[in-house]
């Protein structure tokens, strides 16, 4: 049974970092990706970044570029978002997910339950 499992999520100020993590269990994926999302009060679930689990590759909403960077650690088997130069509008609910297959899909298979990361300004 896959299980993901997200911590890391808090307050902080505008123009601070915070690191939400994403454990990972349970996966029989041969290639996978895992992405985070995130839902604002009132708006549809989107898409943050993705990172391909066997070589890395990586992706981003325009919004984020240059100051999120997501990374992951095989042996851990866990993943990572570190948020630098935060703004009031990345307040929301960050969620993680896998998906089988690359790293441009749509469709991903299991989700976390999601931590709440707010941004005071």
């Amino acid at each position: 049974q896959v299980q993901l499992v997200e911590s890391g999520g808090g307050l902080v100020q505008a123009g601070g970092s915070l690191r939400l993590s994403c454990a990972a269990s349970g996966l029989t994926f041969s290639t996978y990706t895992m992405g985070w999302f995130r839902q604002a009060p009132g708006k549809e679930r989107g898409f943050v970044a993705a990172i391909t689990w066997s070589g890395g590759s990586t992706a981003y909403t325009d919004s984020v570029k240059g100051r999120f960077t997501i990374s992951r650690d095989s042996a851990k088997n866990t993943v990572y978002l570190q948020m630098n130069s935060a703004k009031p509008e990345d307040t929301a609910v960050y969620y993680c997910a896998v998906r089988d297959g690359g790293l441009y899909g749509t469709k991903y298979d299991y989700w976390g339950q999601g931590t709440q990361v707010t941004v005071s300004s």
